[in-house]
């Protein structure tokens, strides 16, 4: 409940549903969850809750288009990314109909990944070897790729799997290191202008429960969704992460890969660019053109 992603992000907007249809809806949010994080997407697509956030990669193989959100080196502006994904969205991927029998409130992602670990990195190198937690198929692939062994998880086991030594180093933004108490276990990161990877996310909606409500109120809460929404939740991760990494600065070390390194790191990456890419048009879309819109609007976006 005392995550940003809660508490700056679902309740306010709960409460401005509340505003905008002058009380007539109403958000009322369970103290626990029902299930574990992966299933979240069949409680809201049966009935058994009426909305729900998750991330798509904990369920592999399910959501296929969420993968050209989260490639390396986007931006390291969380509006940015949410927003050109959002658009996206909105014009391509919707058309595989990965998200049928819910309301797609908005997708976005989080701030810009990095690499922590509880070892020293002082190279990209330095990382094989490693046992590192990750959320999501393109970021458990590029782990593999850096000759690292992935390990799968939700963010919520991340400090068991650190503390237990189940993992050596975790995928992460800087909220989330901070937010889940993983100083004391890490002792440096790998950071790379842009992001190392990225987490798609998503906020649904039960369909039927959505077309049961009146039109006036559905007009009204509409003005808060898609590109909207997922700008808000950007300015969450922004905010959240601007505090995850002052507190972080001081008690790991940063190595900061050179651009040099990311070129290496770019042409390391393609075969998993690549093989997502082609994982999108599997779906259903053009995913070379989907990857090139999301490359356009993240453009367009950093230029304003």
């Amino acid at each position: 409940p005392s995550h940003p992603q809660v508490s700056e992000l679902i309740v306010p907007f709960a409460k401005d549903i509340e505003r905008v249809t002058e009380g007539r809806v109403k958000v009322n949010m369970l103290p626990a969850p029902l299930a574990p994080p992966p299933a979240t997407f069949d409680l809201v697509k049966n009935g058994i809750v009426d909305m729900g956030y998750s991330v798509q990669g904990y369920t592999p193989g399910r959501f296929k288009t969420s993968a050209i959100a989260e490639m390396p080196f986007l931006s390291d502006d969380a509006v940015v990314t949410s927003v050109a994904y959002w658009r996206v969205h909105e014009a391509m991927l919707q058309q595989a109909g990965e998200y049928e029998g819910v309301k797609v409130l908005a997708v976005h992602t989080h701030g810009p990944g990095e690499i922590f670990s509880s070892s020293e990195i002082k190279s990209v190198d330095d990382i094989a070897g490693q046992k590192i937690r990750v959320g999501s198929v393109v970021a458990h692939d590029l782990a593999e790729l850096l000759d690292a062994v992935p390990i799968e998880g939700p963010s919520s086991k991340s400090y068991e799997l650190l503390s237990q030594r189940i993992a050596d180093g975790i995928f992460f933004p800087w909220e989330t290191v901070n937010f889940f108490r993983l100083n004391d276990l890490l002792s440096s990161a790998f950071v790379a202008e842009g992001g190392v990877y990225n987490t798609a996310f998503m906020m649904v909606m039960n369909e039927d429960k959505w077309n049961s409500l009146p039109e006036e109120d559905r007009a009204a809460i509409s003005t808060l969704l898609g590109e909207p929404l997922a700008r808000r939740a950007g300015e969450m991760w922004n905010q959240a992460d601007a505090v995850g990494k002052e507190a972080l600065q001081e008690k790991i070390n940063i190595y900061q890969a050179s651009d040099a390194e990311i070129e290496q790191l770019r042409e390391r990456f393609k075969p998993v660019v690549d093989a997502n890419i082609a994982l999108v048009t599997e779906a259903g879309v053009d995913g070379a053109a989907a990857y090139e819109m999301l490359l356009q609007e993240i453009s367009k976006l950093e230029a304003e």
